[in-house]
């Protein structure tokens, strides 16, 4: 009795420990083009991402959600836009709070931070 307990155990950690675990991964090749932006401000004005900021690109208009800086890397909405030079305007309530030229390069998150 103790021999076949012993011959089924041996068998069964046998059997777990030739499967194959782990597989290789896919690699990616030939990245997208793009660039990101992540809009970060004081909770105390632009809520906890309920209040939106108008964002101009090079003419082209959308509407960003602002985190606060401590969960900006783990929370924070990237919107991608074209690399190169660009002109960004950010307003609030009408208002300009950020307005600058950026050179943006492939696959960077650029984090802007509204005062």
């Amino acid at each position: 009795m103790k021999k076949e307990l012993l011959f089924i155990l041996f068998c069964g950690i046998f059997l777990l420990t030739s499967c194959k675990s782990n597989y290789p991964v896919a690699q990616q090749s030939g990245k997208e083009d793009m660039a990101y932006l992540l809009f970060v401000g004081p909770k105390s004005i632009y809520g906890n991402g309920s209040k939106l900021v108008q964002v101009e690109v090079d003419g082209t208009t959308f509407d960003a959600k602002v985190v606060k800086p401590k969960t900006s890397n783990r929370k924070g909405t990237q919107y991608g836009v074209a690399t190169g030079r660009r002109n960004v305007t950010v307003k609030f309530n009408g208002e300009t709070v950020y307005s600058k030229q950026l050179f943006l390069s492939s696959q960077e998150t650029k984090i802007i931070t509204l005062p």
